[in-house]
């Protein structure tokens, strides 16, 4: 059975980055998801990106959910005032739990991190395990030399022309929830994933 999309999952850099228009976007992106009715699932953290789209998410009214690992509890100074705040034993439960409390992804500027999360649930797309969408926010061409590489994969063959189809791109914050306002997730994704 499929429905409205009710829960945002964004992936994110724990730093700030090296431009203000960053800190703005994230910022933006959870204003809008608030405003269109929707909770946010994040990393839990209060540094970086990761605490200001919380942050803003939570000031304008939308149920923030936190999901961190012990390890990282420390490192990343949980943020305060949260709705639900879930401690995992380790990353694969955090992103697992990330997976099954949200709807759709969205994907900011970040590091490392980010780049895991982003190609796993990807990957996850891929082997059809769940058709939940993935908006990569390419904000001042953040994300293009990763686009370029997905299609690089593609044109030697590695991944079907399809794949290069899992990520939806977005200019702004804007775009990419007008964008989830008008999809629909299925429930099955969330039991099929292991």
């Amino acid at each position: 059975m499929r429905h409205p999309i009710k829960s945002v999952c964004v992936y994110c850099g724990s730093r700030m980055g090296n431009k203000p228009a960053y800190e703005k976007l994230a910022d933006d992106v959870g204003r809008l998801i608030a405003g269109a009715g929707m909770s946010l699932v994040y990393g839990a953290g209060s540094i970086g990106l990761m605490g200001v789209v919380a942050r803003a998410a939570r000031d304008a009214g939308a149920p923030v959910i936190g999901i961190i690992p012990e390890h990282l509890d420390a490192i990343e100074i949980t943020q305060e005032g949260l709705s639900e705040l879930h401690v995992t034993q380790n990353m694969h439960d955090r992103k697992r739990m990330m997976f099954d409390r949200s709807d759709a992804f969205i994907v900011l500027p970040g590091g490392l991190g980010t780049l895991d999360e982003t190609l796993e649930i990807m990957t996850w797309a891929q082997l059809s395990l769940h058709e939940k969408p993935i908006i990569l926010l390419n904000h001042e061409n953040y994300w293009s030399p990763l686009l370029e590489l997905i299609r690089h994969v593609v044109d030697d063959g590695f991944a079907a022309p399809e794949n290069a189809d899992l990520l939806k791109v977005a200019d702004t914050a804007e775009d990419a929830i007008r964008y989830l306002t008008h999809q629909t997730t299925s429930d099955q994704s969330k039991s099929q994933l292991f």
